[in-house]
């Protein structure tokens, strides 16, 4: 585990490591770029460099030890619904989240075919986030997709956010995060696609979340938007205890 910087959340788990592009969101992951440097550094997770998946069940063991209710990203590094990941491996991933009700798990992915494919052979309790990251027109698909799952909560990742969304379907979505891209050559992100986005959350009475700028120097880009900060989280069981231990 690791305390995380990423603003909507708390710390990440990694039981799996490694992925591989499928869509342009991918063009400059930054897990792979993180990858390349644990390896550097002699991290043995990552000797296998990013492009090879692999399962740590190892590391299941590690929610079992935290004493107070945590707010977690699951595979920060990965993906879980990878081709490469074992359907027993997700499983047991699952149980462990199962096991552990006091703290809120956010998964995220851009393989919303497989979440679908094997949705229902899963345990969806109440403290497990499921999400999907759409960084434009062309793989909207993936919120129908995360729409039919038995997700309890479900969310939307619109990061790096590289072209405008004005028709996002947000019926049964309960939250939607917006971030721009960040690096040494990122890709713009304009004011009027995430004033369109906050706005259609907004109608839709769905929570809100602007996560930054980007740029080649996110923390001096900030993230105000419209004057302010949105730091809106779905209103769900167990969120107010863990947002308390995140403050």
């Amino acid at each position: 585990m690791a305390n995380s910087s990423i603003e909507w959340t708390e710390m990440t788990w990694n039981p799996t490591t490694g992925c591989t592009k499928v869509s342009a969101g991918c063009k400059f992951c930054y897990a792979e770029i993180m990858t390349r440097r644990l390896k550097a550094m002699g991290q043995e997770k990552y000797k296998h460099g990013f492009k090879i998946v692999k399962v740590h069940p190892e590391t299941l063991a590690i929610p079992y030890t935290w004493k107070t209710a945590k707010i977690v990203f699951v595979n920060s590094m990965s993906d879980l619904f990878h081709k490469d990941v074992p359907l027993d491996f997700i499983k047991d991933v699952f149980q462990v989240m199962n096991d552990n009700p006091q703290h809120v798990f956010q998964l995220l992915t851009k393989r919303a075919e497989r979440l679908f494919e094997i949705h229902k052979e899963l345990n969806w309790t109440h403290n497990i986030w499921m999400g999907v990251s759409v960084e434009d027109e062309n793989v909207t698909e993936r919120i129908d997709l995360l729409r039919k799952t038995n997700a309890k909560v479900k969310f939307l990742s619109l990061e790096p956010l590289i072209g405008a969304l004005p028709n996002l379907n947000l019926t049964n979505i309960d939250w939607v995060i917006v971030g721009g891209e960040s690096g040494h050559n990122p890709r713009p992100m304009k004011l009027e696609w995430v004033v369109d986005i906050q706005q259609q959350s907004k109608n839709a009475n769905v929570a809100f979340f602007f996560k930054q700028w980007g740029g080649k120097n996110k923390k001096a880009a900030g993230r105000i938007l419209n004057g302010r900060t949105y730091d809106e989280m779905p209103q769900v069981k167990n969120i107010e205890s863990a947002l308390s231990n995140n403050s």
